[in-house]
Parts: C-alpha cells; structure tokens; sequence
C-alpha cells in the first residue's frame, strides 16, 4: 500500500503537468483497486468480504471503514502464534504508517479533483485507525501507539510504537481535516478534531531525531507539510516547522557521518535512500515558501539560519536520484528484490509535487 500511495500522487503530478485526463483517471483507478483488495480479507483467509465487515453495498460506500491491509504476501500471525521478529516483516496486518500515506494520497485526490468523497474515506480511515491504534496503557495518563495491528485491527501483532508514527497522524490528521473545511458536505465526514488532540499530546516532548535517510526524508517532507498548513490556517503549531527541520540537521550529521555513498549498490537499499531524497526536494520547497510575502515564516532568523545549515546536505538529492537511474545500479540484486517500490519513489524523487505540495481543492467533480 505504500507503494500504491506513491503511485497515486504520481499519477496526480503527471495530470497536473500535462493536463492529460487519463493521469487523473489512473489514479482513481488504482485507489478503487486498492480498496477493493486491501479493504477485504485476504484470498487464503477463510473469513470473506469487507475488513470492517460492512455489507457489500456499504462497504463499497466506506471502503476505508475497517483500515487497509499492508498487502504482504504472508499472512499475518495469529494469536497464539510465536512472535519471530524476522518474519514479522513479510506478514499481513495493518501499519499505522502505511494507513497515514494512504490517508494522504486520498486527501491529494480530493484537492486535485475537488471530489471531496477521496477526503471523506481519509477521514474514516483516520477515525478508525486512531481507534485502533492509539490506547493507554494501565497505570498510565498518557496514551502510547500499536506499531502494527492484526488485518481485523482486534489485536496487535507489534505492541511498541513506531518512532515517528504520532507525528505521521498529527500532521496527516490535520491535513485531512483543512480539506475538509472546504466540503460543503463536510456533517457527513468525521470530524478529527479529538483524534488531533490526542495525537498532538502523544507528540508533545519527543524527539524526532533520526539517522535512517527514510525517516529524514520523511521529518523533511512533514516539515513543508506543516508549513503549508500554518500558511493555509489549517495548523497553529508553528514552531514544529522549526523543530523537525532541527531534528532533520542533527540527523543528516549523523548519517553523513557513516559515508553512506561510497557503498556499492548492492549493499543499499534505494528506496530508503529514495525517501531522504524527496525531502531535500521539500526542503527547497519549504524555503521558497518562507521567503513568500506575508507568510508567517517571512523573515523567520532561525528557519533562515536552518536553511543555511541544511545546505551542505542538499547535493545528497541528486546524487542518490543519478546514482540509481544508472542502468548497471538497477541490475543488482538489492534494487531488483524492492523493484516496485523503487521505482515508484524514484518517480516521486524526480516529479516530487503530487506528493509534496497539497494545493488548493479544485471546484471540479469527477
């Protein structure tokens, strides 16, 4: 599903670049096909129809009602089964983080299309995963994440949160909900604003410092995301822009530190490396819209400063998108196993603005 979320925002971007409807109607396609095989049971499951276990005809209505599967080939372990660490990466279930991509490719189809029902199942899907996912621990006060849930989200297959998840779904969250101020329909979408206080209180206090380039990539992209949305007035917390863009700094040190490029290409995962490269892409993004006239961020002495620091770093984009558009790169083993998610991310690297730059909701139905 990760990678179909890509896709989709791809597919959006080529629509807007070249106006060429059948981009648009790629995109929709794929979400319908997505629903309608990760929103069921699995093939070899001996339960049958809609996850959320709606009838066919509502199901079909709220495909996003009971989460999506991640689509991995396995299936997910049961209860009673023994945990193996290893294997727990080639089984089913649901990903938080995966949901939350997912719950923004629908949120783009919506602004590019102004069919706000994209909107209304990104809504749905956050409610029900918020539910799921977010719980609090006994003797506790403050509430904690699954990092991943069985396929029928009744119980968890990986109880430890995934670092960057409650930041993932407090600026998804958020993004759904700005969208959907725009709907004239918008009594008959959730209304996110609990799920937003909660996971703004699961955010308050951590550290988002990390030296994966796929988590870099990922703190660089909320970054502009968050701008987009305090400059839109759909987000007050201002300061995050600043926090995850220093999170980002440290970060980049620490991964510049391993030399990580004098690798060859079969001891690199590329989209990983993809990932980091998409956010430098919002980096430049992000300081192009601080020097905006009358954007909160003009004239910002820190962000400013941020950029200056950033910018050793920015070459890293376009050494990772040559190094793995080479032809002989492509034919190790390493890019071949993650082919599909490869190439999809490095499409997204080199067109980066369906899946970067949320824009404005259109006034067109499709």
């Amino acid at each position: 599903m990760w990678s179909d979320a890509f896709a989709v925002c791809n597919f959006l971007e080529l629509f807007r670049h070249t106006h060429q409807e059948r981009y648009r109607d790629m995109a929709i396609r794929l979400v319908d096909q997505v629903h309608s095989v990760l929103g069921r049971h699995r093939a070899d499951d001996s339960r049958k129809g809609w996850i959320s276990g709606l009838s066919e005809k509502e199901g079909e209505k709220h495909p996003t009602a009971g989460g999506l599967r991640i689509g991995k080939k396995m299936n997910e372990r049961k209860p009673d089964d023994p945990i193996d660490d290893r294997l727990e990466w080639d089984q089913d279930g649901q990903y938080f983080h995966y949901l939350t991509k997912w719950m923004h490719a629908l949120n783009q189809v919506s602004r590019v299309t102004g069919n706000f029902t994209y909107n209304r199942w990104a809504a749905e899907l956050a409610e029900t995963a918020h539910k799921a996912f977010v719980y609090l621990p006994s003797q506790s006060t403050r509430k904690q994440m699954y990092w991943k849930m069985s396929i029928d989200l009744t119980y968890p297959l990986v109880p430890s949160m995934g670092h960057h998840d409650p930041l993932d779904g407090l600026i998804t969250f958020s993004q759904v909900q700005a969208t959907r101020e725009s709907d004239p329909g918008k009594k008959t979408c959730p209304d996110l604003f609990s799920e937003i206080t909660d996971m703004a209180a699961i955010c308050d206090g951590k550290d988002w410092v990390t030296d994966d380039p796929l988590g870099l990539g990922g703190l660089l992209s909320d970054g502009y995301r968050t701008a987009q949305l305090v400059v839109a007035g759909g987000f007050r917390r201002m300061g995050l822009v600043e926090e995850l863009s220093d999170a980002s700094l440290v970060g980049l040190g620490l991964y510049a530190k391993g030399n990580p490029f004098r690798l060859p290409a079969a001891y690199r995962l590329a989209f990983r490396e993809l990932g980091l490269s998409i956010g430098l892409n919002a980096v430049e993004r992000l300081e192009r819209l601080s020097e905006r006239k009358g954007t909160p961020f003009q004239g910002a002495e820190k962000l400013e400063r941020l950029f200056a620091s950033l910018a050793p770093y920015m070459p890293f984009g376009k050494m990772i998108e040559t190094f793995w558009l080479e032809g002989t790169n492509q034919k190790s083993d390493a890019w071949k196993e993650h082919r599909e998610i490869n190439m999809v991310m490095l499409a997204t690297s080199l067109a980066p603005d369906g899946f970067l730059t949320l824009g404005e909701a259109v006034n067109r139905k499709t």
